[in-house]
């Protein structure tokens, strides 16, 4: 490490440390040690202070060991009589620079500063888990954070466009004057936030820490990492989170601190400026540690090379950017050439298995008026048909077609799709209509997009869109006849008209011991994979995550307890999970990576158990939010009394069948009470239970276990008369 990069660290930390120790002191004198300090949404207090110190940072008293312990790890600036090229000291400064900046930004929110419009701040543990299926799924394979402005506004724009194509998620911080890539993006136009995986995160360098400290959540929340296990943490980092920073012009010393910071945690810098000193480490990062590029329309791609990060550029034959980055893009009112379905006009799609006599591979056929014969701003029905035939595609797979067509054509830029079979809602941008966009790229998405993710049992795709209002009437009305009896054929399957259930280890990129097991009545804990799509995506990948269990002999009917699928799940978890018990929550529960859609916890006092989604930010009856729920249930690990699932395995007849089912059921979020009120309603007529619904309890009725016991004896609620849980 060359006496100028180490220089440029050690400054820089100093600044960080001394500005911490400055606004301490100051909070201290205002509050006193025992003031409150806390990042919202979050159950690991100040993260990188949890991870690498092990500490639970509540008040100004543990902040001040944070900053005291900062002030140890910076050494002296190297002089000409005293200087070693010697990397401990400049990584020793970047955890100074990344404690220091958490402490920092903690301070803002005790003293209630706002978030400038437009920026996240702090980034809640809910964002990292919402994210989860994406990170290990491979549609977001890693990360970038960009310091500062690029030199011009294009370069800003084809920057992230690049990162974009390659469905790289970007945040966007900036230098010590407050400029950044934002305010390039925004007079272009562009639109940033998690949906287009551009996010701006603050107004200065220190917000880089939200980026840094929400990364070190993934050790902690997927990696079952316990906090002080800063070895552990780091070398998780550096192995299976795919992250680096870009830079650009010269580099200043709080930059070089911060990019210490970043390599401590396994994560190249990569900068457009040629005097850049390269700094090679081995084993720190995989490759290099900070390099440049002086070439910028090469410096996304070199960025790629150092990290190792694995992506795929998707090449279809269309006038617009395709890429998963663009699937939360939302065309507004304004930026619109075109819109089909939902209230101005009718709209349906479709997907059905011929013969492959049938069907002419590729043939892409377009009835009616395209998008350049009508005028800005208009409405056209639209008919989508995709017909499909394969030597292993089963009537059982349509659905799982149908559902992607969503997610295929919001991954072309400018086209935004919402809803599914005969409820869809479609726009096309302006721009996106001015680079050539028709309804025959379409077709063409739908064709390239089964054969590349679903070959092994596709064979031929042809396509027929119309806009034709008579033709889309007709095909609307066939498809409601399809609708039901799909749904009718998959509504009848139960775990027992199956001896084979499908295991998915997807996960395991981030939680190595975590194994689920997905069968038709308890779909995976993540809500994004049932039984079918297990099933298919075998057929499509027979070596891939998902693979065939047999049942085997019935250990336990009422806990759900099979002995192949024991053997399974031991072997898988790298032999951390001897038994699992499908249908208990007290008896050897199935194991949780992190990315969940609800947690289930036992409520004692109420002889029940209680369910909040990640989106439920407030108080439960057990004392603790979703978040601090979180941190003991995810990383593999299983919790007896603590259940990660999916939100529709609430109303499955198998739900918690050993602890006797929805009867337990006494506190929902109001928003998902309500989002599953019609499911749980028919669920509990089926039970015999009526006006159940409204005796679970919600945060508007209680949230704390007196106010919900009261609540449940007032309204007779069934848990209360139920065999004792404990």
């Amino acid at each position: 490490m060359s006496r100028q990069v180490m220089g440029a660290i050690i400054r820089g930390a100093n600044g960080f440390v001394s500005e911490a120790e400055r606004n301490l002191a100051a909070a201290i004198k205002a509050k006193g040690e025992k003031g409150a300090v806390a990042f919202p949404g979050t159950a690991f207090y100040l993260p990188m202070a949890y991870a690498l110190m092990g500490l639970e940072a509540k008040t100004l008293g543990d902040v001040k060991t944070i900053v005291t312990h900062c002030r140890s790890l910076v050494h002296e600036t190297p002089t000409d009589r005293r200087w070693l090229p010697y990397l401990g000291d400049g990584l020793d400064a970047g955890a100074a620079t990344l404690l220091a900046q958490e402490a920092i930004c903690a301070l803002r929110y005790l003293n209630n500063e706002p978030v400038e419009t437009g920026f996240t701040g702090f980034i809640s543990d809910t964002i990292l888990r919402e994210l989860g299926i994406q990170l290990v799924d491979g549609r977001m394979p890693g990360f970038a954070a960009v310091l500062g402005p690029a030199p011009t506004t294009e370069i800003a724009v084809k920057t992230v466009r690049d990162l974009q194509k390659r469905s790289i998620l970007t945040f966007l911080t900036a230098n010590r004057e407050g400029k950044s890539m934002f305010d390039q993006l925004a007079s272009q136009g562009v639109e940033m936030g998690w949906n287009t995986y551009i996010v701006p995160v603050g107004r200065d360098t220190t917000s880089s820490i939200y980026v840094l400290n929400w990364a070190i959540r993934g050790a902690l929340t997927f990696g079952g990492h316990k906090r002080g296990e800063f070895t552990k943490c780091l070398k998780y980092c550096r192995d299976r989170i795919f992250a680096f920073g870009l830079t650009f012009g010269p580099i200043p010393d709080d930059w070089y601190a911060t990019g210490a910071g970043a390599i401590l945690m396994g994560f190249p810098v990569i900068s457009d400026e040629a005097g850049t000193p390269e700094v090679r480490p081995t084993g720190v990062t995989t490759y290099e540690a900070l390099v440049h590029e002086t070439n910028t329309d090469n410096l996304v791609p070199r960025a790629i090379e150092v990290r190792g990060v694995r992506v795929k550029v998707e090449q279809i034959d269309i006038p617009v950017p395709y890429a998963a980055a663009f699937e939360g893009e939302r065309v507004r009112k304004e930026d619109m050439q075109i819109q089909f379905g939902g209230k101005y006009s009718k709209g349906v799609e479709l997907v059905e298995m011929v013969d492959s006599e049938s069907i002419v591979d590729g043939e892409i056929v377009v009835k009616g008026k395209d998008l350049d014969a009508v005028p800005v701003g208009g409405a056209l029905d639209l008919g989508i048909v995709a017909r499909v035939s394969g030597r292993k595609m089963k009537k059982d797979f349509e659905g799982i077609l149908e559902r992607q067509i969503h997610r295929y054509c919001n991954e072309a830029m400018g086209f935004m799709h919402t809803g599914q079979r005969d409820q869809i809602w479609c726009r096309v941008s302006k721009t996106a209509f001015a680079a050539g966009f028709r309804l025959k790229h379409i077709g063409t998405i739908l064709h390239a997009k089964m054969h590349g993710e679903y070959g092994n049992i596709v064979d031929k795709v042809a396509v027929t869109i119309t806009s034709e209002p008579a033709d889309e009437a007709a095909l609307s009305q066939r498809a409601k006849t399809i609708y039901a009896a799909r749904d009718e054929r998959v509504a009848g399957m139960t775990d027992e008209s199956v001896d084979t259930f499908y295991s998915c280890t997807l996960c395991q990129s981030f939680a190595p011991n975590h194994v689920c097991m997905i069968t038709p009545e308890r779909l995976g804990l993540c809500g994004a994979y049932n039984w079918l799509d297990g099933q298919a995506c075998y057929e499509i990948n027979p070596s891939g995550p998902n693979q065939p269990v047999k049942k085997g002999t019935c250990l336990n009917e009422k806990t759900g307890e099979w002995e192949t699928v024991n053997k399974f799940v031991h072997e898988h978890s790298n032999r951390a999970t001897q038994r699992f018990c499908a249908y208990s929550l007290l008896e050897n529960p199935m194991t949780s990576c992190g990315c969940f859609e609800c947690i289930l916890a036992i409520v004692p006092e109420a002889n029940g158990v209680m369910a909040v989604n990640r989106e439920y930010p407030g108080d439960t009856p057990i004392g603790m939010p979703f978040s601090t729920l979180a941190g003991s249930v995810g990383g593999g690990a299983q919790t007896p009394g603590f259940l990660g699932v999916g939100r529709l395995y609430l109303t499955s007849r198998k739900f918690i069948k050993a602890e006797g089912g929805l009867a337990r059921l006494v506190w929902l979020p109001k928003e998902l009470k309500e989002d599953m009120r019609a499911r749980l309603e028919v669920r509990a007529k089926e039970l015999g239970l009526p006006n159940f619904v409204d005796q679970i309890a919600d945060e508007t009725i209680a949230t704390t276990s007196e106010a919900l016991l009261a609540h449940l004896e007032k309204v007779g609620h069934p848990a209360l008369t139920m065999e004792p849980l404990m």
